[in-house]
């Protein structure tokens, strides 16, 4: 997950890119768009402790502890002050909202509307995140950690997320990076519980290419894989996220 890695390599291939990025982009979305992006059912953040990975400014751990729920998230920004997350939050808002106001038309905005809306969800998300960022400091509900390697014990959660990371930047992380990241997900999953990944697009807005490879992996070692609908159709054609469930058995 190291936000050091090279620029997206698509700007100089064949094809233009359809979201230009240099680097990761620190990220700032609400409780309402994880539900939607990953389906989840209106207890599910609830039935045991959740890690949110690579979350970056999101409001869903700030949000999710309101309504009861145990989070934890981890993202190697998280070694950072709260002033300086703020400011580098802030600046990605109005990047990112000037690069899909000049491709509106390659995005679906059923669910946000327009690139206004969109702008103000992300501010609002980030002021949401930031009071309890400062609010949860020392008590390692913001952990900096990163992919593939997490410091938390085997099984340690019962839903373990992932938003707009892996997949995502399948040009700057190969495939090797994307196999030992899901694994660690896996591990740090307990048996019964659930990995989910979204979205399975690229930057490209293409679907990841190694998908298959993954889902008979895990399938092999036992999991429950399936690709269930989401509710999140921003990229278009991007209308399914990666769930694998655990066994019960403890099998992995």
């Amino acid at each position: 997950m190291s936000r050091e890695k090279q620029g997206n390599q698509g700007n100089h291939g064949e094809k233009e890119a359809f979201y230009p990025q240099i680097g990761v982009a620190v990220t700032c979305r609400s409780f309402r768009e994880y539900e939607a992006m990953f389906a989840l059912e209106d207890d599910a953040p609830f039935r045991g402790p959740t890690l949110d990975v690579a979350g970056g400014a999101s409001s869903f751990a700030a949000e999710a502890r309101r309504r009861g729920a145990r989070v934890v998230s981890a993202d190697p920004r998280y070694a950072k002050t709260a002033e300086a997350l703020y400011a580098e939050s802030a600046e990605e808002i109005a990047a990112s909202t000037a690069k899909l106001e000049r491709a509106r038309e390659r995005f679906d905005w059923t669910f946000y509307g327009s690139p206004e809306a969109h702008r103000e969800n992300r501010e609002a998300s980030l002021e949401r995140f930031i009071a309890d960022y400062r609010a949860e400091a020392g008590s390692g509900a913001y952990t900096a950690a990163s992919l593939p390697r997490l410091p938390f014990e085997d099984g340690a959660f019962a839903l373990t997320l992932c938003s707009h990371f892996l997949f995502l930047y399948e040009e700057q992380f190969g495939t090797e990076f994307h196999r030992d990241a899901l694994r660690e997900l896996y591990r740090v999953t307990r048996p019964g519980g659930e990995v989910r990944i979204y979205p399975l697009y690229t930057l490209k807005h293409e679907r990841y290419p190694g998908l298959d490879d993954i889902v008979r992996e895990f399938e092999a070692a036992g999991a429950d894989v399936r690709l269930p609908p989401s509710r999140l159709t921003f990229i278009p054609g991007s209308t399914r996220l990666l769930l694998i469930r655990k066994p019960a058995s403890g099998k992995s």
